[in-house]
């Protein structure tokens, strides 16, 4: 919980900044509503398939991915007072570790970039006070990114691995909580997404080992919302 409020501090501190903005005039049943948030992204990362692994390194074995802390921005739209579309952008990294007999692979993949790109169709239950629970539902397409083989895994060879961008879609459960009657808001989020990845490893032209991926992330979230 300290590093998600961590890195939702430059977000809130950006968020509160929009809010006097004269060009924007806030309104609580305004047609946008803009995000700034801390994130958590709190990814799976096991093996679920092998299709390629002629040395038998996966026998016994299973991964992990880390979990990451970062800012969002979220962009949404309502059509109707209480149903909106809504998009996500931001940018987490992280990097692959070893289980069970690969316990001692510490850094399988060094580095891996993730843009979770997302759109969700939300229902906002209207309640008392202006407080809007919601759920959502929609696709994402995660998008990879600088992946590089990590220490434990180059001395056997490998010189390059590759992510296969997937489809997917996520799950989302919220409430925004108004702090005054100009479109400034509290945000909770959570979303958990459905998604898997196939991991393509070489050493040099030649692919050693392929591996399928569960990541199934939970991404929760906490910020100022304004909407105008």
């Amino acid at each position: 919980m300290k590093k998600l409020m961590t890195a939702a501090l430059p977000a809130l501190i950006a968020a509160a900044a929009l809010a006097p903005a004269p060009a924007l005039a806030g309104s609580a049943d305004g047609k946008l509503q803009v995000k700034v948030l801390g994130t958590g992204v709190l990814p799976d990362g096991k093996i679920v398939a092998v299709t390629n692994d002629p040395l038998g390194l996966t026998v016994g074995a299973n991964t992990k991915a880390n979990d990451n802390y970062v800012p969002t921005l979220a962009v949404e739209y309502f059509v109707t007072p209480n149903i909106s579309a809504e998009t996500i952008c931001c940018f987490t990294q992280h990097h692959v570790s070893g289980t069970g007999t690969l316990a001692a692979a510490t850094n399988i993949v060094d580095h891996v970039l993730v843009l979770p790109a997302t759109l969700t169709l939300k229902y906002h239950l209207p309640m008392p006070g202006g407080i809007k629970p919601y759920v959502g539902a929609g696709p994402a397409m995660f998008l990879y990114f600088g992946e590089k083989p990590g220490s434990s895994i180059v001395p056997l060879g490998v010189t390059k691995v590759k992510f296969a961008n997937d489809v997917g879609f996520a799950l989302q459960a919220g409430v925004d909580v108004p702090l005054n009657d100009t479109g400034l808001g509290l945000s909770l989020d959570a979303k958990k997404y459905f998604m898997d990845t196939t991991a393509h490893f070489f050493a040099g032209n030649a692919e050693v080992l392929t591996t399928k991926h569960s990541l199934d992330p939970w991404v929760v979230s906490a910020g100022l919302a304004y909407r105008f």
